[in-house]
């Protein structure tokens, strides 16, 4: 039967078209590394993106795993809470016993709380090419603490690089492995600026965490600016061979920013000197490095 427009159906594909087109540029991934990893074509993802998609359950799932993301975030029944992602994972990973004193604390019934975890230092995100590696080296040695590229904490402790990784166990494996690397640096217990991965965002319980493990700090740029230092770095994952890469940057960059924007600090380094952005950084952070870390711990 064809629908007509302003049918629910073509509402209905029309969300579902802006779900997944917002799925994936927060996972950072150009329609062509899409369609080779779920086996689509390239024009099939295009249509479903646009609304004109008709797509069994099976296919979409296909599209959901090959982003490591969860069937239901693409199905379009009204906006959840800004929480739901993150009480939805703990669930799926909780114990009966966790499960029964959450159901507890709903009902209305007292339980102790569970111990905030404790400050550990300042963490820098925000999208490749905005000088979290750069800035956060310099910061570390002006404040005197250990400085953390998360992902090559997450290659040293798996013996494989972040490209093998995900050719091997996906964007899902990546992110169980990201997660893991994050958990063993917080049980040393000591100080650290942390350089994160542009996309950590996407994942709910990890960048939970890191909100509330660190005083967290966006370093934002223009796009251009983004695009001409991972160049520079040689680095152009996952957008390689990709003509449409800066279209593809600033999707992504508008679709993390409600992500981004929830950092403790924002430090613009747009049209700046690398020296001149570090002495910003350090600025932002001055107020941080007066006060008792323990402040800082947020549940």
């Amino acid at each position: 039967m064809t629908t007509q427009m302003g049918d629910p159906e073509d509402t209905f594909l029309e969300q579902l078209g802006q779900r997944v087109r917002t799925m994936r540029a927060l996972r950072g991934m150009s329609r062509k590394v899409l369609a080779k990893v779920s086996g689509i074509s390239e024009r099939y993802i295009a249509q479903l993106e646009s609304g004109k998609g008709n797509v069994s359950i099976v296919l979409l799932r296909r599209v959901s795993n090959a982003m490591g993301a969860h069937l239901e975030d693409l199905i379009p029944d009204g906006e959840p809470a800004p929480d739901w992602p993150v009480i939805r994972d703990l669930l799926r990973k909780a114990t009966a016993n966790q499960i029964a004193q959450a159901k507890d604390i709903l009902a209305g019934h007292a339980v102790s709380a569970a111990r905030r975890p404790s400050f550990a230092g300042i963490a820098l995100i925000g999208l490749r090419g905005a000088g979290k590696s750069t800035l956060g080296r310099m910061l570390a040695k002006k404040v005197g603490w250990s400085f953390v590229e998360l992902n090559k904490e997450i290659e040293a402790q798996n013996g494989l690089s972040v490209a093998e990784i995900i050719a091997l166990y996906g964007q899902e494996g990546f992110r169980r492995m990201e997660q893991a690397a994050l958990g063993q640096l917080l049980a040393r217990k000591e100080l650290m600026v942390l350089a994160t991965g542009g996309g950590i965002v996407s994942e709910p319980l990890t960048f939970d965490l890191i909100l509330s493990s660190f005083y967290t700090i966006w370093l934002k740029a223009e796009p251009e600016e983004h695009m001409m230092r991972v160049r520079k770095q040689g680095d152009l994952r996952p957008m390689a061979d990709d003509r449409s890469a800066m279209a593809e940057l600033r999707n992504i960059l508008v679709s993390r920013e409600p992500l981004y924007s929830r950092a403790s600090a924002v430090v613009d380094t747009a049209g700046l000197s690398v020296d001149a952005a570090a002495a910003r950084l350090f600025n932002a952070v001055t107020p941080v490095l007066e006060q008792d870390a323990r402040m800082f711990a947020r549940g």
